[in-house]
């Protein structure tokens, strides 16, 4: 177990150089009006525009450029906003909008994993019958039609129905409801169609058929081996989804208008602040990294026969 944690670490660690390295590439290769922030183009001439960029170290060789990023990183500097807030590190920026992410992500984390676990063992259990089809109606729904589709007449018709807010108002609590449950509906869906899949693959198997064969009850059957069985490649994808959906939606909090992550990289882009969207995608990025790592250890862990340091770490 000590060497396939100390494995994947090293292979997460490798991919995050990779893609912190291909992020501050492509960065680079973006419009440098990007990089003027609050003095914009237009009052500039070429001599000003070229102060500015030597200034910010933008036209050092990029090896040096990489090494000054890294250098800065690793001291906890994200560099400064250049649009969005000019001058103001980013995080600082950032901190103020972590919480309202937070809260909305753990909420929708709780309702997803709750309601598409419980659906998912319901679908398994009556497989083929009334719930089995709602529940896979509601799945083919939310995998087929575009999110903004469903989002937005949720927003449109279902606060004006339920007489709720339509946009967050951190005064008014009764705004917080519908942003929380449309950001966790796909997660709902992807709960319940992986649980279905995992139990209906495990009832399938001889060591259920034998535990039936000695008697054993069929709620016995379901919480002790099914249940327990089924959890565990789950558990693989628990951690990623755990951390993405408290990073914020990008959209939902667009939509909403919610001052949080989501929202943040949105009007980052709209207003081109280079040095605040690499930060914004970096810690996306590493996000996900550290997801799936955890989520091979957390697997490990729930299942001792995974032996995946004995194939070179293949799953």
């Amino acid at each position: 177990m000590k060497k396939y944690f100390i494995k994947r670490l090293f292979r997460s660690l490798l991919t995050l150089f990779i893609v912190i390295t291909a992020v501050f590439l492509l960065m680079r290769m973006m419009p440098e009006e990007g990089y003027f922030g609050e003095f914009g183009t237009d009052k500039l001439d070429e001599m000003q525009k070229e102060a500015i960029l030597e200034n910010m170290g933008l036209r050092d060789p990029i090896h040096i450029q990489l090494k000054n990023f890294y250098l800065g990183l690793f001291k906890g500097d994200l560099g400064k906003s250049l649009v969005y807030r000019p001058n103001i590190p980013i995080r600082e920026i950032i901190s103020k909008k972590v919480p309202y992410s937070l809260w909305f992500g753990l909420v929708a984390l709780l309702i997803s994993l709750i309601s598409g676990l419980y659906m998912g063992i319901a679908m398994a259990r009556e497989k083929n019958k009334l719930t089995d089809k709602l529940g896979t109606t509601y799945i083919v729904f939310i995998r087929a039609v575009p999110a903004v589709v469903y989002y937005l007449f949720i927003q449109i018709y279902i606060t004006s129905l339920l007489k709720l807010p339509i946009l967050f108002d951190i005064d008014e609590p009764t705004s917080w409801i519908i942003p929380a449950i449309s950001m966790s509906l796909g997660s709902i869906a992807g709960y319940a169609m992986w649980m279905r899949r995992y139990m209906v693959d495990e009832l399938s198997k001889d060591y259920i058929k034998l535990a039936r064969a000695k008697g054993l009850g069929n709620k016995k059957i379901m919480l002790k081996h099914v249940m327990r069985n089924a959890f565990v490649p789950m558990a693989q994808y628990l951690p990623a989804s755990i951390l993405f959906t408290i990073s914020g939606s990008i959209y939902i909090e667009s939509l909403f208008s919610i001052p949080g992550m989501g929202g943040l990289l949105v009007d980052a882009i709209q207003l081109q602040d280079n040095n605040l969207v690499q930060a914004l995608v970096l810690i996306y990025s590493s996000v996900g990294i550290i997801g799936l790592f955890l989520g091979d250890v957390l697997m490990a862990l729930i299942d001792p026969r995974i032996k995946l340091q004995k194939h070179g770490g293949g799953r």
